[in-house]
């Protein structure tokens, strides 16, 4: 399956002026296996992660996903070197979109504006296209929050504001309180695919679409499980970390629960000549029209080259609707 970067339809984050491809690429696993939350991955070396970012680029992504807690910075820097490389070989996709994020726990609003030119000097220097509150909790209020981002947009720092793990709740006092400044919140990014659907439920979806705030899905494939590689050979689960087997439910009881949906998944994929994983992801970013964009990662290319063959075919309605109602029936089991 050929994907070429022309071919890719853009779409507009929420209310700014980004035109982004419906997938781009999450960078969480460049943590070069450091930090608390960069242990989760191995160390990739320059040359993978190299492969990666050109394959995702070229395959017609635009847009690169980060963040300051991803190894300490390490992401960001990695992200940096490789796209220095592609500049330097002259590619024409070595200026991606770049959003990041501000970790907040023990910190107050200050260090939102402090630790700013960190975040761009990591970055060699490149525009923060996205600047992101990672989660919600921290020693300062929503509106402190807001008022040092909105000060980040006017002082050139940044060009847009998101959230990230943001209540319907939260997420629309942000957008109101941005409003006072004459901006608006662009996106929330969470947690979201078709074998965790909690923002359905919990008002988060329906209050981005009134808003016209952009879902940035997050763990788009449920570590995996959505490929179906699980169902197919049990014995892979053994290899994954106990951590990750706990994020991700990955046990006997929930891959019997989801091999009807996994079902649905590889009989639509033999129909594209696609497969289980990128079935799943076309259903993510065409669903709900425009508003849900998603960020797989991708530890190998061949990963990469998965992911951007999900944006070169697109689901019927009727399959869309069919995947929908076998996803919330592998979720009432």
């Amino acid at each position: 399956m050929k994907t070429l970067a022309s071919e890719v339809r853009l779409r507009l984050l929420g209310q700014s002026e980004l035109s982004v491809s419906p997938l781009g690429l999450g960078c969480w696993q460049f943590s070069r296996g450091s930090g608390i939350v960069g242990r989760y991955w191995s160390n990739l070396s320059d040359a993978d992660i190299l492969e990666i970012v050109r394959v995702s680029l070229e395959g017609g992504m635009n847009w690169v996903d980060t963040a300051e807690i991803y190894g300490g910075g390490k992401s960001e820097q990695a992200l940096a070197h490789v796209l220095d490389q592609l500049a330097q070989e002259g590619s024409p996709h070595a200026a991606p979109l770049i959003a990041t994020k501000w970790w907040p726990m023990l910190r107050t609003a200050g260090s939102i504006t402090a630790t700013i030119d960190e975040r761009i000097a990591a970055l060699g220097g490149r525009d923060i296209d996205l600047y992101q509150i990672h989660q919600p909790f921290s020693l300062s209020s929503i509106a402190s929050e807001m008022k040092a981002m909105a000060g980040l947009v006017q002082a050139g720092k940044i060009r847009y504001v998101g959230v990230s793990n943001y209540s319907a709740k939260q997420m629309t006092e942000a957008h109101r309180l941005l409003g006072t400044y004459g901006l608006s919140l662009v996106s929330n990014q969470v947690k979201y695919n078709l074998l965790d659907r909690r923002i359905d439920r919990n008002g988060t979806m329906a209050a981005a679409k009134e808003l016209g705030i952009s879902i940035i899905a997050y763990s788009p494939l449920e570590q995996g499980i959505l490929t179906g590689r699980f169902h197919h050979d049990p014995s892979q689960v053994a290899a994954v970390s106990r951590s990750r087997r706990l994020m991700s439910g990955l046990d006997d009881k929930s891959l019997a629960r989801s091999r009807p949906l996994i079902a649905s998944l590889t009989a639509l994929a033999d129909k594209y000549e696609a497969t289980p994983g990128q079935v799943a992801l076309n259903w993510l970013i065409h669903y709900h029209g425009d508003t849900v964009v998603a960020i797989p990662g991708a530890s190998k290319a061949r990963h990469a080259r998965e992911n951007v063959g999900a944006m070169t075919f697109r689901l019927q309605p009727e399959e869309l609707e069919l995947l929908n109602e076998a996803s919330w029936a592998a979720l009432k089991k």
